[in-house]
């Protein structure tokens, strides 16, 4: 299976990252991830369709917000939190502390 292609940080747009974070679903994948650092899609998905799932996993990583690397038959998912703040210090810290 192909890997993921991911966004370089100097391409990651402020919109961009905006308009994906709004989605309460996409922000409650961020949110998780937040805290647990990794998540299979599996752990991530819930009891939400899988179908408007991978849609959401596919906008967080066109985003720049999310990494998807292919583990045996697991999509493994984490934050890419060091990229996003070097690009917007401060903008994943506020969106995740807001309630």
């Amino acid at each position: 299976m192909a890997a993921y292609d991911h966004p370089a940080p100097e391409t990651f747009e402020l919109t961009v990252v905006l308009r994906a974070l709004a989605d309460p679903a996409r922000l409650d994948i961020v949110r998780h991830l937040e805290r647990v650092g990794e998540a299979n899609c599996a752990t991530l998905i819930g009891t939400r369709p899988k179908s408007s799932m991978s849609h959401h996993f596919q906008v967080l990583r066109e985003s720049g917000i999310l990494r998807t690397r292919i583990e045996g038959v697991q999509h493994r998912n984490s934050l890419r939190r060091e990229e996003l703040d070097e690009r917007f210090p401060g903008l994943l810290a506020a969106i995740l502390s807001a309630p």
